[in-house]
Protein backbone atom coordinates (compact mmCIF):
# COMPACT_ATOMS: atom_id res chain seq x y z
CA UNK A 1 0.00 0.00 0.00
CA UNK A 2 3.04 2.29 -0.02
CA UNK A 3 3.25 5.20 -2.45
CA UNK A 4 5.97 5.26 -5.13
CA UNK A 5 9.38 6.50 -4.06
CA UNK A 6 9.10 9.66 -6.17
CA UNK A 7 6.41 11.00 -3.85
CA UNK A 8 8.84 11.31 -0.95
CA UNK A 9 12.03 11.96 -2.94
CA UNK A 10 11.73 15.77 -2.76
CA UNK A 11 9.88 18.37 -0.65
CA UNK A 12 6.38 19.32 -1.76
CA UNK A 13 5.65 23.02 -2.33
CA UNK A 14 2.30 23.85 -0.71
CA UNK A 15 0.06 25.47 -3.37
CA UNK A 16 3.19 25.91 -5.44
CA UNK A 17 6.28 27.89 -4.44
CA UNK A 18 4.35 31.06 -3.75
CA UNK A 19 5.72 34.27 -2.24
CA UNK A 20 3.31 37.20 -2.10
CA UNK A 21 6.18 39.62 -1.41
CA UNK A 22 7.41 38.86 -4.93
CA UNK A 23 3.93 38.81 -6.45
CA UNK A 24 3.80 35.02 -6.66
CA UNK A 25 0.32 33.94 -5.57
CA UNK A 26 -0.66 30.47 -4.36
CA UNK A 27 -2.04 28.02 -6.95
CA UNK A 28 -1.20 30.46 -9.76
CA UNK A 29 1.02 29.71 -12.79
CA UNK A 30 3.92 31.67 -11.30
CA UNK A 31 3.92 29.52 -8.17
CA UNK A 32 3.89 26.40 -10.31
CA UNK A 33 6.78 27.62 -12.47
CA UNK A 34 8.80 28.59 -9.37
CA UNK A 35 8.34 25.11 -7.91
CA UNK A 36 9.42 23.50 -11.18
CA UNK A 37 12.51 25.73 -11.28
CA UNK A 38 13.35 24.60 -7.73
CA UNK A 39 12.74 20.93 -8.60
CA UNK A 40 10.04 20.60 -5.96
CA UNK A 41 6.88 18.53 -6.14
CA UNK A 42 3.77 20.69 -6.31
CA UNK A 43 0.71 20.46 -4.06
CA UNK A 44 -2.42 22.11 -5.46
CA UNK A 45 -6.11 22.18 -4.59
CA UNK A 46 -8.93 21.56 -7.02
CA UNK A 47 -12.53 22.74 -6.88
CA UNK A 48 -15.51 21.92 -9.08
CA UNK A 49 -16.97 24.58 -11.38
CA UNK A 50 -20.68 24.76 -12.15
CA UNK A 51 -20.08 23.13 -15.54
CA UNK A 52 -18.06 20.23 -14.17
CA UNK A 53 -14.49 21.44 -14.69
CA UNK A 54 -11.69 20.84 -12.17
CA UNK A 55 -10.29 24.27 -11.28
CA UNK A 56 -7.08 24.96 -9.34
CA UNK A 57 -8.12 26.98 -6.28
CA UNK A 58 -8.08 26.40 -2.53
CA UNK A 59 -11.04 28.27 -1.04
CA UNK A 60 -14.63 27.25 -1.65
CA UNK A 61 -15.52 30.94 -1.98
CA UNK A 62 -13.83 33.70 -3.94
CA UNK A 63 -12.74 36.87 -2.17
CA UNK A 64 -9.64 36.18 -0.08
CA UNK A 65 -7.34 36.49 -3.08
CA UNK A 66 -9.71 37.78 -5.75
CA UNK A 67 -11.63 40.92 -6.60
CA UNK A 68 -14.69 38.77 -7.35
CA UNK A 69 -16.85 37.06 -4.73
CA UNK A 70 -19.21 34.09 -4.70
CA UNK A 71 -18.90 30.32 -4.45
CA UNK A 72 -16.50 28.67 -6.88
CA UNK A 73 -19.03 25.92 -7.59
CA UNK A 74 -21.60 28.52 -8.70
CA UNK A 75 -19.45 29.77 -11.61
CA UNK A 76 -18.47 28.21 -14.93
CA UNK A 77 -14.88 27.45 -15.80
CA UNK A 78 -14.86 30.36 -18.25
CA UNK A 79 -16.14 32.73 -15.57
CA UNK A 80 -13.53 31.52 -13.10
CA UNK A 81 -10.71 31.93 -15.61
CA UNK A 82 -11.82 35.55 -16.07
CA UNK A 83 -11.74 36.37 -12.34
CA UNK A 84 -9.20 39.05 -11.43
CA UNK A 85 -6.82 38.36 -8.56
CA UNK A 86 -5.63 41.07 -6.17
CA UNK A 87 -1.88 40.63 -6.40
CA UNK A 88 -1.23 39.15 -9.82
CA UNK A 89 -2.33 39.58 -13.41
CA UNK A 90 -2.46 35.79 -13.71
CA UNK A 91 -5.74 33.89 -13.82
CA UNK A 92 -7.12 30.70 -12.35
CA UNK A 93 -6.11 27.49 -14.10
CA UNK A 94 -8.01 24.32 -14.78
CA UNK A 95 -6.41 20.98 -13.92
CA UNK A 96 -5.86 20.48 -17.64
CA UNK A 97 -4.00 23.80 -17.82
CA UNK A 98 -1.86 22.78 -14.87
CA UNK A 99 -0.96 19.42 -16.40
CA UNK A 100 -0.03 21.07 -19.69
CA UNK A 101 2.23 23.51 -17.83
CA UNK A 102 3.98 20.94 -15.63
CA UNK A 103 4.25 18.31 -18.40
CA UNK A 104 5.59 15.66 -16.04
CA UNK A 105 8.67 17.60 -14.97
CA UNK A 106 7.87 17.25 -11.25
CA UNK A 107 5.22 15.26 -9.35
CA UNK A 108 1.77 16.71 -8.69
CA UNK A 109 0.03 16.21 -5.34
CA UNK A 110 -3.62 17.09 -5.96
CA UNK A 111 -5.97 17.73 -3.04
CA UNK A 112 -9.63 17.21 -3.87
CA UNK A 113 -11.61 19.85 -1.96
CA UNK A 114 -15.04 18.73 -0.84
CA UNK A 115 -18.36 20.04 0.42
CA UNK A 116 -18.92 16.62 2.05
CA UNK A 117 -22.16 16.12 0.14
CA UNK A 118 -21.31 12.91 -1.69
CA UNK A 119 -20.82 14.55 -5.09
CA UNK A 120 -18.08 12.73 -7.02
CA UNK A 121 -18.09 14.84 -10.20
CA UNK A 122 -14.78 16.49 -9.28
CA UNK A 123 -12.95 13.17 -8.98
CA UNK A 124 -14.61 11.99 -12.18
CA UNK A 125 -13.26 15.02 -14.04
CA UNK A 126 -9.86 14.58 -12.39
CA UNK A 127 -9.79 10.98 -13.62
CA UNK A 128 -10.62 12.11 -17.16
CA UNK A 129 -7.79 14.65 -17.17
CA UNK A 130 -5.19 12.34 -15.65
CA UNK A 131 -6.12 9.47 -17.97
CA UNK A 132 -4.01 11.10 -20.69
CA UNK A 133 -1.39 12.70 -18.43
CA UNK A 134 1.91 10.78 -18.49
CA UNK A 135 3.54 12.55 -15.54
CA UNK A 136 3.65 11.49 -11.89
CA UNK A 137 0.55 12.57 -9.94
CA UNK A 138 -1.35 11.53 -6.83
CA UNK A 139 -4.73 12.48 -5.39
CA UNK A 140 -5.77 13.03 -1.79
CA UNK A 141 -8.61 14.43 0.30
CA UNK A 142 -9.87 14.93 3.82
CA UNK A 143 -13.27 13.57 2.78
CA UNK A 144 -13.44 9.77 3.11
CA UNK A 145 -15.95 9.55 0.26
CA UNK A 146 -13.65 11.45 -2.09
CA UNK A 147 -10.73 9.16 -1.20
CA UNK A 148 -13.01 6.19 -1.92
CA UNK A 149 -13.93 7.84 -5.23
CA UNK A 150 -10.22 8.12 -6.02
CA UNK A 151 -9.87 4.40 -5.36
CA UNK A 152 -12.85 3.52 -7.55
CA UNK A 153 -12.53 6.07 -10.39
CA UNK A 154 -8.77 6.54 -10.51
CA UNK A 155 -7.27 3.22 -9.39
CA UNK A 156 -4.11 3.64 -11.46
CA UNK A 157 -2.94 6.66 -9.44
CA UNK A 158 -1.71 6.59 -5.83
CA UNK A 159 -4.16 8.12 -3.36
CA UNK A 160 -3.85 9.54 0.11
CA UNK A 161 -5.75 10.66 3.19
CA UNK A 162 -5.27 14.22 4.43
CA UNK A 163 -5.77 14.19 8.18
CA UNK A 164 -5.20 15.72 11.58
CA UNK A 165 -5.61 14.54 15.15
CA UNK A 166 -9.02 16.20 15.83
CA UNK A 167 -11.70 18.08 13.89
CA UNK A 168 -13.27 20.26 16.56
CA UNK A 169 -11.89 23.66 15.44
CA UNK A 170 -14.04 26.28 13.70
CA UNK A 171 -13.00 25.20 10.19
CA UNK A 172 -14.91 21.93 10.64
CA UNK A 173 -17.96 23.37 12.41
CA UNK A 174 -20.05 23.08 9.23
CA UNK A 175 -19.82 19.29 9.37
CA UNK A 176 -22.00 17.03 11.48
CA UNK A 177 -20.45 15.14 14.37
CA UNK A 178 -20.72 11.82 12.48
CA UNK A 179 -18.89 13.38 9.53
CA UNK A 180 -16.11 14.62 11.78
CA UNK A 181 -15.94 11.27 13.54
CA UNK A 182 -15.61 9.46 10.22
CA UNK A 183 -12.24 11.14 9.67
CA UNK A 184 -10.78 10.41 13.09
CA UNK A 185 -7.88 7.98 13.51
CA UNK A 186 -7.73 7.24 9.75
CA UNK A 187 -10.53 4.77 10.45
CA UNK A 188 -11.75 4.70 6.85
CA UNK A 189 -8.34 3.47 5.70
CA UNK A 190 -9.42 -0.17 5.52
CA UNK A 191 -12.05 0.85 2.97
CA UNK A 192 -10.21 3.58 1.07
CA UNK A 193 -6.82 1.79 1.16
CA UNK A 194 -4.52 4.81 0.91
CA UNK A 195 -0.97 4.64 -0.37
CA UNK A 196 0.09 7.61 1.75
CA UNK A 197 -1.03 9.86 4.60
CA UNK A 198 -0.66 13.65 4.71
CA UNK A 199 -0.90 14.53 8.42
CA UNK A 200 -0.82 17.90 10.17
CA UNK A 201 2.76 18.37 11.29
CA UNK A 202 1.92 19.85 14.70
CA UNK A 203 -0.10 16.69 15.48
CA UNK A 204 2.89 14.39 14.97
CA UNK A 205 3.66 11.97 16.46
CA UNK A 206 0.25 10.31 16.67
CA UNK A 207 -0.77 6.65 16.88
CA UNK A 208 -2.84 6.42 13.68
CA UNK A 209 -0.21 7.76 11.24
CA UNK A 210 2.48 5.77 13.07
CA UNK A 211 0.51 2.57 12.48
CA UNK A 212 -0.22 3.50 8.87
CA UNK A 213 3.46 4.10 8.22
CA UNK A 214 5.12 1.36 10.25
CA UNK A 215 2.56 -1.44 10.07
CA UNK A 216 0.81 -0.91 6.73
CA UNK A 217 3.71 0.71 4.86
CA UNK A 218 2.01 3.98 3.91
CA UNK A 219 4.26 6.92 3.14
CA UNK A 220 3.80 9.81 5.57
CA UNK A 221 3.91 13.51 4.63
CA UNK A 222 3.74 16.30 7.19
CA UNK A 223 1.76 19.48 6.39
CA UNK A 224 2.20 22.43 6.41
CA UNK A 225 5.83 23.00 7.43
CA UNK A 226 6.64 26.69 7.95
CA UNK A 227 9.21 26.76 10.78
CA UNK A 228 12.53 25.12 11.61
CA UNK A 229 10.87 23.33 14.52
CA UNK A 230 8.23 21.83 12.26
CA UNK A 231 10.92 20.80 9.81
CA UNK A 232 12.74 18.97 12.61
CA UNK A 233 9.47 17.27 13.61
CA UNK A 234 8.88 16.04 10.06
CA UNK A 235 12.42 14.68 9.95
CA UNK A 236 11.73 12.69 13.10
CA UNK A 237 8.29 11.32 12.34
CA UNK A 238 7.54 11.48 8.59
CA UNK A 239 9.03 10.69 5.20
CA UNK A 240 8.72 14.13 3.59
CA UNK A 241 7.27 17.60 4.11
CA UNK A 242 4.68 19.77 2.45
CA UNK A 243 6.13 23.25 3.01
CA UNK A 244 5.59 26.95 2.43
CA UNK A 245 7.15 30.29 3.37
CA UNK A 246 10.77 29.28 2.77
CA UNK A 247 12.92 27.44 0.26
CA UNK A 248 14.40 24.16 1.57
Amino acid sequence: MRAPDWLTARPVAHRGLHDISRGIVENMPGAVQAAIAGNFSIEVDIQLSSDGEAMVHHDHALGRLTEATGEVVSKTAAELKAVKFKDTPERMMSLSDLCAMVAGRVPLVIEVKSHFGGDRKLVKRMAEVLATYPGPAVGMSFDPDQVLALRELLPSRPRGIVAQRTYEDDYWAKLTQPQRDSMLYLRHGFQTRPHFIAFRVDDLPAPAPWIARNVFGCALLGWTVRTSGQRTRVGQYADQMIFEGFVP
